[in-house]
């Protein structure tokens, strides 16, 4: 299951906005290295640099249309036709490229959308590995995407599940303060969620008992509107709606090359494939800046996999938890730490910590990539996390390799808890942008080039945002179509 962030900015320092990250990143853009050095060379792409964007404009109300195709659209499409498959080609099928799909069929229908993923179903990775968790955004600065796209995305998502059967519940948070050194940050959140509008309410111990009996703490806040959803099954419906208003999602479709030209681009797959489109959207997740290099264009970060991994209650011991309860997040770090989650089937997910993954889809110690791992290693952002944060990271892999002491984290909130209580669960594989400086990149980002749009950045919140980011590609893209 992919794992879940909080806002990774030092308390009392201003957030950096999408516009300066976007920036940074094209301020450090340069010639990739070693394994992608090569990968890059190799496409018949053009080196035109993408062009960062300052902060979009609000999104179009929710089911709202950005423009129903005109006369004029349906005849541009039509003297397109034989000079492109399609009019926008989407790479990438988990939650946020089939809700760009949806969007777009729905913001100018009529438009040609095609949908390539390399693997043989939707959502099979960051997507399909989340604990389900609808978040309520109260961790993200106001002003921040984050904050922009969760508070909408929240309510959207609760009424999509509700009108599609797709199985939710709001359930409302605790997040939890176990020492007193973390009190003055729980205030913080607190006023941070009312200056989001958010029902929060403070609690004492005595109060933590009330909502979860095994849990301890000094003080908590109770969130309201945090809910729960199967996001897999919101990813499968997305796509099942885009395909009923005319978008083509094709499986085992791996994108090797992408080449531009005359006002369109094209993209061939292992298998021969290509299609040819006037515009492309990046949503490719753990792959898209390696995708962003192959469209010709500067990512100016590149993608570090840090694995979370998770146990699960046994079903015994299931009753220690009844919702959902986190710690309070560091704010250095975009990680929230060791959580209880009850998904919506029951199960109570416990963790995750946050380690090196040795392949982009190194879901265990196991799984390593040779070439994938020399570029990480080859990135000197990558040394400069390692630099800054070697006590953090040497505590998470050592709760990675100990499940006694991956125990020991958990009983901070939950003091009833053994290891014998603990099972292994599927674990994720968090897509974090880093800047070349180190910065792990906290916002979500999005950026444009010739004909392009790239998603580098959407982590957590991503899914409980999906719908609103989805509209906001969406109008982009008919933007780029003229």
């Amino acid at each position: 299951m992919a794992f879940e962030q909080a806002e990774g900015r030092p308390e009392g320092e201003a957030p950096e906005g999408p516009a300066e990250v976007a920036r940074r990143a094209q301020a450090g853009a340069k010639e990739p290295a070693g394994a992608d050095r090569a990968a890059a060379r190799s496409t018949d792409a053009s080196s035109a640099p993408r062009t960062p964007l300052a902060p979009p404009a609000a999104p179009s109300a929710p089911g709202g249309s950005a423009g129903a195709a005109t006369p004029a659209a349906r005849a541009r499409n039509a003297g397109s036709a034989a000079r492109s498959d399609c009019d926008v080609v989407i790479i990438g099928a988990g939650i946020v490229g089939l809700s760009t799909a949806y969007a777009i069929t729905r913001a100018a229908p009529g438009t040609r959308v095609v949908v390539l993923e390399k693997e043989p179903g939707p959502a099979r990775h960051q997507t399909g590995r989340n604990s389900g968790v609808i978040h309520s955004g109260i961790y993200y600065p106001p002003g921040s995407l984050k904050a922009r796209f969760a508070l909408e995305g929240s309510a959207e998502m609760a009424k999509f599940c509700a009108e599609h059967d797709i199985p939710h519940e709001i359930t409302g948070k605790l997040i939890v303060a176990t020492d007193r050194a973390e009190l003055p940050r729980l205030h913080s959140l607190i006023q941070r969620g009312r200056e989001h509008g958010l029902p929060v309410r403070e609690l004492g111990p005595a109060q933590i008992l009330e909502y979860e009996p095994e849990v301890r703490g000094l003080a908590a806040i109770h969130v309201g509107t945090t809910g729960i959803a199967d996001f897999g099954a919101v990813a499968a419906r997305l796509g099942r709606l885009a395909t009923e208003a005319g978008a083509r999602i094709e499986y085992g479709a791996d994108v090797r090359t992408i080449g531009r030209r005359a006002g369109r681009v094209a993209v061939r797959t292992a298998g021969g494939r290509i299609v040819r489109a006037r515009a492309l959207v990046n949503c490719a997740g753990l792959h898209c800046d390696r995708v962003t290099r192959l469209a010709g264009d500067a990512p100016g970060m590149r993608i570090v996999p840090f694995r979370g991994e998770y146990y699960s209650l046994s079903p015994a011991r299931d009753s220690l938890v009844r919702g959902l309860v986190y710690p309070v997040p560091d704010p250095a770090f975009p990680f929230l730490g060791v959580h209880l989650t009850r998904g919506i089937h029951g199960e109570v997910h416990v963790g995750p910590n946050a380690v090196p993954a040795l392949a982009r889809e190194g879901y265990d110690w196991r799984t390593v990539r040779p070439g994938e791992l020399a570029g990480t290693l080859a990135y000197p952002g990558a040394w400069q996390i390692a630099r800054r944060h070697w006590r953090y990271g040497t505590g998470e892999l050592h709760r990675s390799l100990s499940k006694r002491a991956f125990t020991d984290a958990v009983r901070r909130l939950l003091p009833a808890v053994t290891a014998d209580d603990l099972t292994p669960a599927p674990a994720g594989v968090r897509a974090q942008a880093v800047l070349p400086d180190g910065t792990l990149v906290d916002d979500f980002l999005i950026t444009e080039g010739p004909h392009t749009i790239h998603v580098l950045n959407a982590p957590s919140p991503a899914a409980t945002a999906s719908l609103p980011i989805g509209r906001e590609i969406a109008e982009r893209a008919v933007r780029l179509l003229g």
